[in-house]
C-alpha cells in the first residue's frame, strides 16, 4: 500500500510534535518533513514533494495563504490542508482561493485532520466539522462570477508573486528574500506591474488587489 506522504508546517513545536505523533500512528500515512515558517514550507515542499501539505494559516516570514498560492503554482499536484483557529467565512474563502482543498480548525477533533488529509489526497474538498459545508458551495458558485482581472492576468507568474507579496505589506527586501531574487529585480517587477496596470502608487495597488479579491482586509483585523 502506498502511503500518503505528508509535510507538517506550523511555527509551534508542540503542534508539530502532536501532529507527527498522530500521523505516524496511521498505517496509510508517512510524515516526510516539517517546516517552521512559510518560506521554509515552500522550499521543503519543492524538495520533498509530499502528497499533502498540512499548513498553518498564520506563520512567520510568509503566511500559510501565500505559501499555498506559491506551492499550487509550481506544484499543483501537491494538495493542501489549511490549519486555522478562525471560523469566519472570509478565512475559509481565502484558503480555498489560494488553492487549499481542506480547511481544519485547530479546535477540531483529530479525526477531522485525518479525514481532511485522506479527502484532499483523493482530490476532494474537506471542511472542519464545525464549519458549514455550504461555504464550499458558495465559494464554487462565486468563482463563476469573478471580478474583471484582465489586467492582473497580463502579469507574468513572477510579477503576480511580487504583486501579492507587496499588497500584503511585505517590504522590498523581504519580498526579495522570500522569492530568492535581488532587490533590483523586485524593483523592476514592481515598475512593470505599475505600468501594466496603469497604477501609480502602492495605495492604488492595494485598492486594486482588494477589488479583484487578491487580498481581503477583513483577514487582518487582528
Amino acid at each position: 500500500m502506498n502511503k500518503i506522504k505528508v509535510l507538517i508546517a506550523d511555527d509551534h513545536a508542540i503542534v508539530r510534535n502532536g501532529l507527527r505523533k498522530l500521523l505516524e500512528e496511521q498505517a496509510d500515512m508517512d510524515v516526510v518533513g516539517e517546516a517552521t515558517d512559510g518560506l521554509q514550507t515552500v522550499k521543503k515542499v519543492k524538495s520533498l514533494h509530499p502528497d499533502v501539505a498540512l499548513i498553518d494559516i498564520a506563520m512567520p516570514r510568509l503566511s500559510g495563504l501565500e505559501a499555498t498560492s506559491i506551492i499550487k503554482e509550481s506544484l499543483p499536484k501537491v494538495q493542501v490542508v489549511m490549519l486555522s483557529m478562525h471560523e469566519k467565512d472570509a478565512y475559509v474563502d481565502r484558503a480555498l482561493a489560494a488553492g487549499a482543498l481542506g480547511y481544519v480548525l485547530k479546535a477540531s477533533p483529530t479525526s477531522d485532520v485525518l479525514e481532511a488529509i485522506r479527502s484532499v489526497y483523493e482530490g476532494k474538498y474537506f471542511l472542519s466539522s464545525k464549519i458549514n459545508d455550504q461555504i464550499i458551495y458558495t465559494y464554487l458558485r462565486n468563482q463563476k462570477v469573478k471580478p474583471d482581472i484582465t489586467g492582473y492576468n497580463l502579469l507574468s507568474e513572477r510579477e503576480q508573486q511580487v504583486f501579492r507579496l507587496l499588497v500584503e505589506g511585505r517590504e522590498t527586501s523581504e519580498t526579495a528574500d522570500i522569492l530568492c531574487i535581488s532587490l533590483k529585480t523586485v524593483k523592476k517587477h514592481r515598475a512593470n506591474i505599475m505600468k501594466k496596470l496603469n497604477i501609480h502608487n502602492m495605495v492604488e495597488l492595494v485598492k486594486y488587489a482588494v477589488k479583484i479579491g487578491i487580498v481581503g482586509p477583513e483577514l487582518w483585523e487582528e
